[in-house]
């Protein structure tokens, strides 16, 4: 059987395209022992008010962060962000999205959590929407597996570790990767290039990017049709590399 692997960094309420991505792919890995970027969706999304789009960021502590991986980065729980962060989508959501009160619950408790590593919420998180946009992959870390070496030679050494067929890049992916190297050890290689859907949202105009919730909240379970829509699926990609 075909094995479709992807991997991504940890990020924080993510976007459409992460899933879709995913979706794709019969095993993901999260990437959390590269080092941390600062201002990134590491510890930062998007979501839609009545005022139009509003950044949401969760304050880390960036002493000597280069010398760190992601999973290190500790939260810097001095400021109120749990409680901003909770009424900020309450606020924004809770009135007028008709599935706000079926996933409530899940994020009220989240952000009512003591929370140290920022890696730790990015995954609770995306664990739970997953499950609910039942997208059904084999969700394994990075930092559990020791994959050798840098850049291109790191990414084909978790490809030959964890038996991948075919490696679902990002659509920046383009830019880096050495196909030749990959095709070279019989892993072939897919750039997504995710066609974001229009969806109609709450509060005017659409806005695209936002984090998935915006979706979720709005569109519950046919979300995840709504977000994969016009792009390829997993057998899609298993039969173009089949032909």
């Amino acid at each position: 059987m075909v094995r479709v692997l992807t991997a991504h960094q940890p990020q924080y309420l993510p976007w459409l395209g992460l899933f879709q991505k995913i979706s794709m792919s019969d095993v993901f890995c999260l990437w959390d022992d590269v080092q941390f970027t600062q201002d990134s969706f590491i510890h930062r999304n998007n979501i839609k008010n009545p005022n139009g789009q509003l950044l949401l960021t969760v304050p880390i502590h960036t002493e000597n962060f280069m010398e760190k991986t992601i999973k290190d980065m500790e939260i810097d729980n001095g400021h109120a962000w749990k409680r901003n962060h909770w009424n900020s989508i309450s606020f924004s959501y809770a009135a007028n999205a008709p599935y706000f009160e079926s996933y409530k619950d899940f994020f009220e408790a989240t952000y009512n959590r003591d929370w140290v590593k920022i890696a730790d919420l990015d995954e609770h998180i995306l664990r739970y929407m997953l499950k609910e946009l039942k997208i059904d992959v084999e969700f394994l870390r990075s930092s559990d597996l020791q994959f050798e070496g840098k850049k291109n030679d790191r990414i084909l050494d978790m490809c030959l570790k964890l038996n991948a067929d075919i490696l679902v890049f990002g659509q920046t992916g383009e830019t880096y990767a050495d196909e030749a190297m990959f095709t070279e050890k019989g892993v072939k290689l897919y750039f997504q290039k995710y066609k974001h859907p229009k969806y109609p949202q709450l509060y005017g105009n659409f806005i695209p990017n936002l984090s998935a919730i915006d979706l979720l909240f709005c569109f519950g379970e046919k979300s995840r049709d709504i977000l994969t829509k016009n792009n390829p699926t997993r057998q899609d990609i298993v039969k173009k590399y089949s032909q």
